[in-house]
């Protein structure tokens, strides 16, 4: 790959700002929340205990992409107006995904960062359509792209005008069974030693069990990752999606209060 807009001989690295939260500089940058919006008070409820756990970004699906047609689909435009509701209330920004160009301008208003997620990464209208947006963009990695792939992708953004790409390992699918996917920790220290883009974790998909995202995140975080997401609920067991790789307001302050001491020493 050469004379890309992501390599590092194009220009320094990027940080991206979504508001006042910087990604991709020392301090590591948390986001979490729900796999799914669910309601408004569950969602006030979730924000307050983020916000007091100082978590930096709220994050929640509005718009759901399931394997089945018959699975919960989110909650659409009301889901993103709670998200957004919730966000002033705490002075969260809020990251979501957006699946179809169509919706991108109408959403625009109530959310902060527009996530790109697994199944769309290959959609490449979307793609050059957000390089038009202002917003920054959350550029999860395919379930089977390779980092070439995944780097062309965010080709895609930034050479429609959006330079403002912060890239996210959520794991690839492997032979390997035990866990939802394989959390590809190699892929953070490739895009670090030689690309300019931030580069975020997702270890509640990378690997589907919760009792394993703790463990996760503070691997992520040694490899040299800017930052999480992840997925957490005040209920787990009761997440109206993803809930097995859901985490506790307990795990969750954990992860962020190692995290930070382990970034401390690095």
């Amino acid at each position: 790959m050469k004379n890309l807009l992501v390599e590092k001989n194009s220009g320094p690295n990027i940080i991206v700002k979504v508001r006042d939260i910087a990604i991709g500089d020392k301090e590591p940058v948390f986001i979490s929340g729900p796999c799914s919006v669910e309601s408004y008070d569950k969602m006030m409820a979730i924000g307050k205990e983020l916000k007091n756990i100082g978590i930096h970004i709220l994050r929640g699906g509005a718009f759901k992409p399931r394997t089945s047609p018959y699975d919960f689909q989110g909650l659409h435009m009301e889901g993103i107006k709670i998200l957004h509701e919730v966000g002033k209330s705490y002075n969260l920004p809020i990251v979501t995904e957006i699946m179809d160009a169509r919706d991108i301008e109408k959403c625009i208003p109530y959310i902060d960062m527009i996530q790109v997620g697994s199944r769309n990464m290959y959609n490449y209208t979307l793609l050059k359509e957000l390089g038009k947006s202002s917003l920054p963009i959350l550029l999860k990695r395919g379930i089977s792209a390779t980092v070439s792939e995944w780097l062309y992708a965010a080709e895609y953004i930034m050479s429609s005008g959006n330079s403002q790409v912060v890239l996210c390992e959520r794991g690839i699918r492997t032979f390997e069974t035990y866990t939802r996917n394989t959390l590809d920790l190699n892929s953070v220290a490739v895009i670090k030693e030689n690309y300019r883009l931030p580069i975020i974790v997702d270890p509640s998909h990378g690997t589907g069990k919760r009792e394993l995202v703790e463990s996760m995140s503070l691997a992520s975080i040694a490899c040299g990752a800017h930052g999480l997401m992840i997925e957490s609920h005040i209920c787990p067991d009761n997440a109206v999606s993803d809930a097995r790789q859901t985490v506790n307001m307990d795990t969750l302050k954990s992860i962020v209060n190692k995290s930070k001491v382990l970034n401390d020493i690095l």
